[in-house]
């Protein structure tokens, strides 16, 4: 990172951080983070961050080139040309599916977003692992196999967990642990990753492959964990599951590819042990096919209340209820939330469903925010997957959610590496 504190620069033009943001359509969070990686030149004026003209030129086109799958009109075609990634057709098994033998645990859980789509692509749930209470009682309530409930560093909490798997596996082999983990404490001293306290559920991740051995492994992330520390991130942990024996490959993933109404971009890591190519799912529906918010919710706006079916909506004051229809599709409510309190697009995939401290996404025809259960249908859960929790807590179940479609699509691929199809 450049930072100078020069009075000749303030004569220079200079942008601060929310044009940029403005002008790229991204948060300030995105561009925040390349500031400290160095990956964008700035100068510290008193307590801002100022960037030149020729700095943001010099970024914008590393950002354009970066985000190229993110343009729908190239997504597929990029993707798929990828020459590092092995892709396979999954759409040919998506509606005519035999069970498989093949075993899986899901790690930090949550309410079972990877465990559902796993399911969908007939793999056989063993165990599920989280610690939020609700997301617990949620995926008890929706899957037959185990769930431990607790913090997985605790060595009572692992020694249960690893009791649980054993016991459901009755000696049968563990096919594969998959799993998001949290990326908030990587850091940087000099050239090396540092220590975090927040690293060390990556940690405990890492030591579950190497203590239950699975033939292949499935880590899910979102797209910034590419970029964090100018690619030492993602850089250590290929060499982290390489040097535990695993093969692995990373791609990001859009879900609204695999039939998920909602533009929800993920990184997949896939790795094996096993000398068994690690497939990716080909995309199978282009833009222009993409199932729309209105499509997935449109028959839930005359739906009833319905606290068991997760739909209760929220009642909001008149000024807001006002606002709420006034704004613009694809839009935040509030000018410091890039993020939150979106308008949903109609005819296209809902924005990114979150759950953002109470900033929810906005119904793109009523004046209110989206009830849990339509949420989970932009998330792609069935109907008959029920939230646990209060309102709030359901909310936050289904912002953090793998989106099952994408999971099963994720599956086929596995089960492809297998000729298990």
């Amino acid at each position: 990172m450049v930072v100078r504190s020069n009075n000749k620069m303030q004569s220079k033009k200079m942008l601060e951080i929310a044009e940029i943001a403005k002008q790229l359509s991204i948060s300030q969070k995105i561009i925040r983070r390349d500031i400290a990686s160095g990956k964008l030149d700035s100068d510290k004026i008193g307590n801002k961050y100022q960037i030149t003209i020729s700095s943001f030129e010099k970024y914008k086109k590393q950002f354009k080139d970066s985000n190229e799958l993110n343009n729908p009109k190239n997504s597929i075609v990029r993707k798929v040309n990828d020459a590092a990634i092995d892709w396979t057709d999954i759409f040919k098994y998506w509606n005519k599916l035999k069970k498989s033998s093949l075993t899986f645990v899901d790690l930090f859980s949550g309410a079972g977003g990877i465990t559902k789509g796993f399911e969908l692509a007939g793999l056989k749930g063993i165990c599920g692992l989280d610690w939020f209470e609700a997301a617990g009682k949620t995926y008890r309530k929706n899957f037959n196999h185990p769930f431990i409930e607790g913090d997985i560093r605790l060595p009572e909490k692992k020694k249960e967990f690893y009791e649980a798997v054993a016991k459901e596996l009755k000696g049968r082999a563990l096919n594969i642990v998959a799993g998001g983990f949290p990326c908030q404490g990587f850091s940087m001293a000099g050239n090396r990753i540092v220590d975090d306290s927040r690293n060390s559920l990556y940690k405990e991740l890492l030591e579950i492959v190497k203590t239950l051995q699975p033939e292949f492994v499935v880590c899910e992330n979102v797209v910034g964990i590419r970029s964090m520390l100018g690619g030492k991130v993602e850089e250590m942990i290929l060499e982290d599951f390489a040097n535990s024996g695993y093969k692995m490959n990373v791609a990001v993933l859009r879900a609204a590819d695999y039939a998920v109404p909602q533009k929800r971009d993920r990184v997949i890591f896939i790795g094996n042990r096993i000398r068994k190519i690690n497939y990716y799912p080909k995309p199978f529906l282009e833009p222009s096919k993409y199932i729309t918010t209105g499509e997935a919710i449109a028959d839930l706006m005359e739906h009833n209340e319905d606290e068991a079916f997760n739909h209760v909506p929220t009642k909001h004051r008149a000024d807001m209820m006002e606002r709420m229809l006034l704004l613009e599709e694809g839009k935040s409510l509030y000018k410091g939330y890039s993020d939150a309190w979106k308008k949903c697009p109609w005819n296209e995939p809902s924005c990114t469903i979150k759950e953002n401290h109470g900033g929810v996404n906005i119904h793109p025809k009523l004046p209110r925010v989206l009830t849990a259960r339509e949420m989970a249908r932009l998330q792609s859960f069935p109907d008959n997957f029920i939230f646990e929790g209060s309102k709030n807590k359901q909310l936050v179940q289904l912002g953090n959610a793998v989106p099952p479609l994408l999971s099963k699509a994720i599956g086929l691929a596995i089960r492809k590496s297998y000729e298990d199809v």
